[in-house]
């Protein structure tokens, strides 16, 4: 459906100026669809109404807001709430479990709490971790003590203007990264970030006011209705992805002809098998854009077909700290592996997008002060990506360790480059090709074993649903030993493991790649992060893995 779009000036102070935009240029557009309809001006209006409530409770420009909200149209309203005043939203992955989250938002800063009843439980059983918690609010009708509820909060209408001036270079919100890959740390957004984060996607993915976004993952969704779009919020826990009923997130797609969706590869995966047991087409997707880890090129054209072949799937690479790096879409992956490719030369990732700068330094451990002291790479080496740009953090929330070891400065009073932590080569074409977590590299004597391409020889077989490269402690003190753990296929019985693990040996062996590992150990379902049940828990994997071996 069309709208009419008004005209009309609206300034941008921070990025709650792109939701009053849309509010004038289209005021009866749905910006939510789902679970209930929500225009672009109600949002707006309610978005006044709750900053207003907000202010009231003492929450003002600077203050760090814990929010810990169900996913749903009381979400967006209260995060673009605390933006309007200048607020800043503190987020975390409620799935990494409660004693790491209390631990991670200890160090956050936060004076306050807006979540749902049973979050606030966190306060009881961690009390010193929120010592410095002054106001807390609470989602629902439920009696708290010492904490006020948000719908008392709102519930007069207040006069609007609340929305605050952001410069570029203040704190706008901080999220934290999910700890798949080490403890969860605090990511300073600034404002200009943001906003150049909304660009990019209208520039780059072109998101448009006439698309409709089926939303898995609220912090994109945020974007999606600065951009315009009408969001549809998934029937599915983003906590516990994987618990997910594929058939409703079908019925969600096609019932509101969805023409974009965010989606990590087990989110895709579980669709494309549920599909394969019963007719399903998805026809009005156009856009997909799959992350969180690697996606399959088979899972690619397999979801592809669920779309009748008129959509294109892009699968950009980045971090919390840098989101996204670089994309690619399926059609191009197609033709770079015409040839056939099991990602023992690592996986493609794409070209740098514009307003990235991308390079490939040596790898080391510890921290690079100056951009000076760094060694770049050739092209075709393998070594460590490192990044700079407009949507790319300069640093953490109190936390110099982590600062120190991710960031390099380019020259005094210079650009701050950020250094991922994955490891990577550029080809000949400028193309990025991934090979794992710099973490989880196996060095040997004279060597090192990267997870992505050793991986791959052992994915070759068809009994292999995945595998997780880990290295333990050798005998020989400072030497680590390779393991290579195996998640066999769902129909692998127990009795056939000694075969199948026969054939996996005979496979490496005879491979230059994956020779030197000698221990092979079998694991019915790995440990994955609860933001996208994607990425291994190797950490996990590598003590268990010690235990069984020694």
């Amino acid at each position: 459906m069309m709208y009419k779009i008004k005209t009309g000036s609206i300034r941008l102070n921070n990025i709650t100026g792109y939701l009053s935009r849309n509010a004038a240029r289209f005021p009866d557009k749905p910006a939510i669809l789902h679970p209930r309809v929500v225009s672009f001006s109600e949002l707006d209006r309610e978005v006044d109404r709750f900053a207003a409530g907000l202010s009231s409770a003492g929450i003002s420009k600077g203050t760090r807001t814990i929010l810990l909200v169900s996913a749903g149209p009381e979400f967006f309203i209260i995060c673009f709430a605390l933006f309007r005043i200048g607020a800043i939203p503190v987020m975390i992955d409620p799935g990494m479990g409660v004693r790491a989250m209390a631990k991670a938002l200890a160090g956050s800063g936060a004076t306050a709490f807006i979540g749902v009843p049973r979050s606030h439980v966190l306060r009881f059983l961690y009390p010193r971790c929120f010592n410095g918690v002054k106001t807390w609010i609470h989602i629902g009708k439920t009696i708290i003590p010492g904490s006020s509820s948000i719908s008392l909060l709102t519930a007069y209408n207040k006069p609007p203007g609340l929305q605050c001036t952001m410069d570029p270079e203040e704190t706008a919100a901080i999220f934290f990264t999910s700890g798949s890959t080490g403890p969860p740390k605090g990511v300073i957004y600034r404002a200009g970030m943001l906003d150049a984060q909304v660009k990019m996607m209208e520039e780059h993915f072109r998101y448009t006011p006439e698309d409709i976004d089926l939303c898995t993952f609220p912090l994109l969704g945020l974007f999606v209705i600065c951009l315009g779009s009408s969001l549809v919020i998934a029937d599915m826990d983003p906590v516990r992805p994987a618990m997910l009923d594929p058939e409703k997130l079908i019925s969600n797609l096609n019932l509101y002809k969805c023409t974009q969706m965010f989606g990590s590869p087990m989110i895709l995966d579980r669709l494309v098998r549920h599909a394969s047991m019963r007719p399903v087409k998805l026809v009005s997707l156009r856009r997909i854009i799959s992350a969180g880890a690697p996606v399959p090129l088979e899972l690619m054209k397999s979801f592809l077909k669920l779309s009748g072949g008129q959509a294109e799937i892009h699968t950009p690479y980045g971090a919390t700290e840098a989101l996204p790096v670089t994309d690619i879409t399926a059609g191009e992956l197609f033709k770079e592996n015409s040839g056939g490719s099991d990602y023992s030369g690592g996986i493609c990732v794409g070209y740098p997008l514009p307003g990235i700068s991308l390079k490939i330094i040596g790898i080391t451990d510890g921290p690079i002060v100056s951009w000076t002291e760094a060694v770049l790479c050739k092209d075709g080496e393998v070594g460590e990506i490192a990044v700079k740009g407009a949507w790319v953090t300069a640093g953490y929330v109190n936390n110099t360790g982590a600062d120190s070891l991710s960031k390099i400065k380019e020259s005094r009073g210079g650009d701050l480059w950020h250094r991922m932590g994955d490891l990577g080569r550029i080809d000949e074409k400028g193309l990025l090709w991934f090979y794992g977590r710099k973490a989880h590299r196996v060095v040997l004597p004279g060597r090192i074993l990267f997870t992505i391409p050793a991986e791959a020889i052992f994915n070759r077989h068809p009994g292999v649903r995945s595998s997780a490269l880990v290295g333990i402690p050798a005998e020989t003190k400072g030497i680590r030993e390779p393991v290579i753990w195996i998640q066999p296929e769902s129909w692998i019985r127990k009795k056939q493991l000694p075969v199948l693990k026969k054939e996996l040996k005979e496979i490496s062996s005879k491979n230059e790649l994956t020779s030197s590992i000698k221990h092979i150990l079998f694991h019915k379902d790995f440990p994955v992060d609860p933001r996208h049940n994607a990425k291994i828990f190797r950490e996990k994997l590598a003590s268990l893995a010690e235990r069984r071996l020694r």
